[in-house]
């Protein structure tokens, strides 16, 4: 792997773990406003964000997945021939 392979790796995960946090504070501020606001909480945007937020986790599973397909094939590996364990 390459140096420019692994520094996307790393990227990639820091991205994905501040995603994953986001998520977490974004369910922790929901329900604090939700039951403190009651009806004049704006759930539709709460919506709005966590699914940008899952958009983002989805994105750094796709990207995770073609960069070791990638990976595999310049070390002249097939990325279906793999079994993972």
């Amino acid at each position: 792997m390459t140096t420019a392979e692994s520094e996307a790796r790393k990227a990639l995960n820091r991205l994905r773990r501040a995603a994953e946090k986001a998520e977490r504070e974004m369910d922790a501020l929901e329900g604090a406003l939700s039951r403190a606001e009651g009806t004049d909480f704006p759930s539709e945007t709460y919506e709005d964000v966590n699914t940008s937020i899952r958009r983002i986790l989805d994105f750094t599973d796709e990207e995770a997945a073609r960069l070791q397909e990638k990976i595999l094939h310049s070390g002249g590996l097939e990325p279906g021939r793999v079994r993972r364990g």
